[in-house]
């Protein structure tokens, strides 16, 4: 039978082995911190502990001591002041619990946290693996609304490997955009970065009564300022004949590489970086979040004014193909909002222009095109431990933006748009 003490330091080897720690930590001081706290609270009569109860205030004991900033047991707001309530102890403690897998089990991976930064744990959400109707937006997923002509029903196997394109990739007039080895071809990755970085090869639509100006102010209107077209990828799906590990099946499988959110050094806040080497053209994970109206967009805004953009990830519109249908109903402007749901991509910063991913429409259930999942690949090799970052399209020159008004950028880049200028260059609105 082991004694307290082996079994003690067995515990803190191994937590120190996964880096769960820091590596000056000790389990056996740590637990003469907690009894010393105990004897203090239960001597002292002039204590809060005797209104309020021992367990919120050994929280804020714990939270002051020198084990603590191994733990972590800190709120996101990173100040030293006495929790409100017993359910702010609640939130770090899950986010302890949670620091080998932020994703709760939720990923064919484990996605793992770490600070060495401070001991500021990662915002309270809730981790979605796929992106779930808010209330009024629609989105809607039928067998029925998937004809002959958007599903290959007489493929076999890999789809990849047949003479010609299947019926799936018909509408995108550029056949599969994946090679054998599950990466973008070069060609189409190198066009989508064209379009999204060179004004001069972008193609801009405007609409005729937007509803992002009408979300702002619905009596006086301001002109559209105009929505990037995109080329798109079509996925194979369930109606579809080929087989599951099919080679046109690669957003759909969600998250295959080693990636870990983490603090950044640099003011930015929460990151996400990749643990391994990542080749150009990889996936790396979708922008998953609340399904949203442009209504129900501006709304959430109003009512969370005061939070600023470092502490909620960006709200991204659904807005590549707006102008394909006319006119859409109002439940059909949609965007994604990871404010309280989402996954890792919640994490991943901004940086103007030349970002390490880029974000791509990919088309799997429905024939529609005013919903599609926003999939991020890698726009060149990505070496180990870098973080990963994609540029948000944000018009620092647009004052009336009002969800990315209070966003200071950070980037970093020599091509930073964080400046104001006389003209618009890149009048976008994703």
């Amino acid at each position: 039978m082991p004694t307290l003490d082996e079994l003690l330091k067995s515990v803190e080897e191994k937590s120190l082995r996964h880096k769960l720690l820091d590596p000056n930590f000790s389990l056996i001081q740590l637990m003469k911190d907690m009894c010393q706290c105990f004897v203090e609270l239960a001597t002292d009569s002039s204590h809060e502990s005797q209104e309020r109860g021992v367990i919120s205030e050994t929280h804020y004991e714990l939270k002051n001591s020198d084990a603590s900033t191994a733990l972590c047991l800190v709120g996101t707001d990173g100040n030293n002041e006495a929790p409100s309530d017993v359910s702010t102890g609640r939130d770090e403690l899950r986010s302890l619990h949670d620091s080998n897998d932020i994703t709760k089990g939720e990923e064919v991976v484990e996605i793992p946290w770490v600070n060495e930064v401070n001991n500021e744990c990662p915002p309270s959400f809730h981790y979605i693996p796929g992106n779930l109707v808010f209330q009024n937006a629609y989105v809607k997923f039928t067998l029925s609304q998937i004809t002959e002509d958007h599903c290959c029903t007489s493929c076999i196997g890999n789809c990849l490997s047949s003479s010609s394109p299947c019926v799936c990739v018909a509408e995108t007039l550029y056949g599969f955009a994946y090679t054998a080895d599950g990466l973008l071809k070069d060609d189409f990755l190198q066009e989508c970065i064209s379009m999204t970085r060179d004004p001069q090869l972008q193609s801009i639509s405007s609409c005729m009564d937007c509803p992002l100006e009408r979300s702002r102010n619905e009596e006086m209107l301001e002109p559209c300022k105009g929505h990037l077209n995109r080329k798109f990828i079509k996925e194979c799906w369930r109606k579809c004949g080929c087989h599951k590990q099919c080679g046109n099946r690669v957003v759909q499988r969600g998250i295959r590489r080693k990636l870990q959110v983490f603090f950044t050094t640099d003011g930015k806040g929460w990151g996400l970086k990749t643990l391994e080497k990542l080749p150009k053209g990889a996936f790396v994970c979708e922008y998953i979040g609340e399904i949203l109206t442009i209504k129900e967009r501006h709304e959430r805004t109003m009512q969370n004014s005061s939070i600023t953009k470092t502490e909620n990830p960006p709200s991204v519109l659904l807005d590549a193909y707006w102008n394909l249908k006319g006119a859409l109903k109002d439940e059909e402007y949609l965007c994604l909002d990871a404010s309280f749901y989402s996954n890792v991509a919640r994490f991943i910063n901004h940086r103007c222009l030349d970002a390490n991913l880029i974000e791509i429409p990919v088309k799997i259930e429905t024939p529609d095109h005013h919903y599609y999942h926003l999939a991020f690949f890698t726009t060149r090799e990505v070496d180990a431990l870098e973080e990963l970052t994609w540029d948000y399209g944000i018009d620092f020159d647009d004052d009336n933006d009002q969800p990315n008004k209070k966003f200071q950028c950070k980037c970093g880049s020599k091509f930073c748009r964080n400046m104001k200028r006389p003209s618009r260059s890149r009048p976008l609105a994703r």
